[in-house]
């Protein structure tokens, strides 16, 4: 990563939008395009969407090899549009929404900050037939208010990513429409099957299942293109309904999963007997989904998936890795969440990580009747067990141990992307006797932000909380390292149009930018301290 002073600011084309920005959060996910380059999944071609004449004329689509910028946590404000641009108009002030979910890539989609240019430098072209959203007509330059910091603003993007991790709705039944795979161990009764195929019908059904009883079952759903014997091995479903016990089944039939896909266990009474290989990076990147009972009707497992991730009343919660940027988001969600009767107990290696955290959350959870505690696990392990768990390391080992410290009807929140191929070997007798539900999110739609954004208009939420750290553009690539190393508890938020200013944590804002600093509200970043650092550092 450089600093390029020479950069041309393109002009808009017919169908253009050209935007200032005002300022750009530096994210971890910036740090992972950055290692992987051509091979992020968001950096590659677009597929289809958009006709390869149209991605042709846009200056700021820079897909696989070619030199992009970094940056999607973003306020930007219109400066010139183009003669056919329809739903802009100059002078508006806009909160980024970077996730273009209608322009499939070879592996995820097409994303600004990754193909398309992003934030981190002062001006930004974007094509209006990129943000407009195709299904819902809506734009994904949302309007934002005047009265607001920039930094707030843009902090949405990330908040909405937390905020998709616990209003996303969960599939509770089989897809139907989809591709469905039952498996059974000799002897076992496929109880529940007929009623799921008949509210839910699937348009094919594959069957794996060695009793002549257990096959009549599977024809008297009457089930179009119904079949034996094993599945061609590049067959993904949508859902597998495995009746057995077996791990090494278990484990092959984790391969056999589709993306957004349901894996339901029936153990019919009997137990697995040793840990399992579950493939945890899908149930974040894949969104793959584990459920199962400990009875013999397969549609039980379906009726213990939480309709989201979202705290319920009387919740223990634990935040592992409370003290980072994504930490203390989940941290302050939850504590200003209004859940009743909630306990929140966030643990990190790092003392100064925790203090900061401290100061932030202990008074808003003082104020909301929340009890939180903040541990360092490695001078005060844990032995205690919660009813919620949000990861946001991405490590596998975390995911068991959430198993293992898991209370009746556990949610484990993947949040951290712990890499697609991973897998970890983890106690699912446990995991299915308690009814533990884990899943993840990636990313956000605009609902979330709308959501996010409401919240910080009416005072439920401030998302300036989470900065650490101020900067022009001299201190970029400072920021960066700071993130890639973990210097800083929070955010930092870089302002473009500061072209010579570098990395001020806000605790030495006293020593560089007195002013500033004065203008602090208890401690924390606010609009009159953004409106002073704008004032004397150009």
């Amino acid at each position: 990563m450089r600093l390029n002073t020479a950069k041309e600011v393109h002009r808009p084309g017919p169908h253009q939008i050209l935007a200032r920005v005002e300022c750009v959060g530096l994210c971890f996910s910036d740090l992972k395009l950055l290692k992987q380059f051509a091979q992020h999944p968001r950096k590659m071609e677009i597929l289809r969407g958009l006709p390869p004449e149209v991605l042709a004329e846009i200056p700021s689509y820079v897909p696989g090899d070619k030199p992009t910028v970094p940056g999607h946590e973003a306020t930007c404000r219109i400066v010139a549009v183009g003669e056919k641009v329809a739903r802009h108009r100059v002078g508006e002030r806009c909160l980024v929404q970077t996730d273009y979910r209608a322009l499939p890539t070879s592996a995820s989609n097409a994303s600004f900050g990754y193909n398309f240019e992003g934030a981190l430098q002062e001006y930004v072209l974007m094509d209006e037939r990129v943000v407009i959203d195709p299904n819902t007509g809506e734009r994904f330059l949302i309007p934002a208010p005047e009265h607001l910091s920039a930094s707030s603003i843009a902090l949405v993007e990330p908040w909405a990513c937390v905020e998709d991790s616990y209003v996303n709705e969960e599939r509770r039944a089989p897809r139907a429409g989809g591709q469905m795979l039952v498996m059974a161990d000799p002897g076992r009764t496929l109880d529940g099957l007929a009623e799921l195929v008949r509210e839910h019908r699937p348009a094919h059904m594959s069957c794996w299942c060695p009793d002549e009883a257990q096959r009549e079952v599977l024809r008297a759903v009457h089930v179009p293109k119904t079949h034996g014997g094993e599945p061609p091995p590049e067959e993904a479903f949508d859902d597998i309904i495995y009746f057995g016990s077996d791990a090494r089944v278990i484990e092959m039939l984790n391969d056999r999963l589709a993306a957004r896909g349901i894996m339901n266990i029936v153990l019919g009474g009997r137990r697995i007997g040793r840990p399992v290989s579950v493939g945890v990076g899908r149930v974040h990147y894949g969104m793959t989904r584990w459920i199962g009972t400990t009875g013999t009707n397969a549609a039980e497992s379906y009726g213990h998936i939480p309709a989201t991730g979202e705290l319920r009343a009387g919740e223990r919660m634990l935040v592992i890795g409370a003290g980072g940027p994504m930490g203390q988001m989940h941290v302050i969600r939850a504590v200003c969440s209004g859940t009743d009767n909630l306990t929140v107990v966030g643990t990190d290696m790092d003392d100064a990580r925790l203090e900061a955290l401290r100061r932030k959350a202990a008074p808003m959870a003082a104020r909301n009747g929340v009890h939180l505690r903040l541990v360092n696990t490695q001078k005060e392990p844990l032995a205690e067990k919660f009813s919620y768990f949000a990861i946001m390391a991405p490590v596998g080992a975390l995911v068991a141990a959430a198993v293992r410290d898991s209370l009746p009807d556990a949610i484990i929140n993947i949040f951290a992307g712990i890499p697609a191929p991973t897998r970890q070997e983890m106690d699912l007798d446990a995991y299915i006797e308690r009814r533990c539900f884990m899943f993840g999110t990636s990313g956000s739609v605009i609902r979330d932000m709308k959501i996010v954004l409401a919240k910080l208009e009416s005072g439920q939420l401030d998302t300036d909380a989470s900065v650490d750290a101020v900067s022009g553009m001299a201190g970029a690539v400072d920021g960066m390292a700071a993130v890639e190393n973990r210097t800083l508890a929070g955010k930092i938020i870089v302002y473009p149009s500061l072209h010579r200013l570098g990395l001020v944590p806000l605790s030495r804002l006293g020593e560089q930018l007195p002013t500033v600093a004065a203008r602090l509200r208890d401690g924390m970043w606010c609009r009159e301290a953004e409106a002073e650092l704008l004032r004397v550092a150009q």
